[in-house]
């Protein structure tokens, strides 16, 4: 079934979730409500996007849009080799949304790591533990309000020379 056909008919059967439709690159995008995220990929899922390419997320500070946050789930089907994207959004003020690793086991370290650098919380996510940076270590690295230069923890990191590396010179 191609895109066009899917989402037509993902929006006559789940109307209160679609947001928008779009197309970028030749494929399509699915703006959908955060809370009926699991629906619509289950149903997806069900009709042949079997692979979850990849999961990221979009710091939407700047930029505008439905939420602060949208997180992206790039689908691919197989058998077709037809790909979606669906972006579920994502208020600042609770930034969770369902955990789709039951659909999709490559989801556990994608969620992980998306909830370690923007801070949304995949619920029901069977670890979800940060992936990249300390346990202990506080804020969101790649949310646009994260200072430039951090907030200075790796100041005591031990590094040689901290300067642009100068080339000795011709003898």
């Amino acid at each position: 079934m191609s895109p066009a056909t899917i989402t037509s008919q993902l929006k006559e059967k789940f109307p209160e979730a679609i947001l928008d439709i779009t197309e970028f690159a030749d494929e399509k995008i699915l703006h959908i409500k955060s809370q009926h995220i699991l629906l619509v990929l289950t149903a997806l899922k069900s009709a042949g996007y079997n692979f979850l390419a990849d999961l990221t997320a979009i710091d939407n500070l700047t930029l505008g849009g439905f939420e602060r946050f949208a997180v992206s789930y790039h689908l691919l089907c197989h058998e077709t080799a037809e790909r979606l994207t669906v972006k579920a959004y994502v208020s600042e003020e609770k930034p969770t949304l369902p955990s789709v690793e039951s659909l999709w086991k490559t989801a556990d370290w994608q969620e992980r790591e998306v909830f370690d650098l923007y801070g949304i919380i995949f619920e029901e996510h069977p670890n979800l533990t940060r992936i990249m940076n300390p346990d202990d270590y506080e804020g969101y690295p790649l949310r646009k309000d994260y200072p430039r230069l951090g907030r200075k923890e790796r100041d005591d990191f031990p590094v040689v020379n901290r300067g642009i590396r100068k080339k000795k010179p011709l003898e």
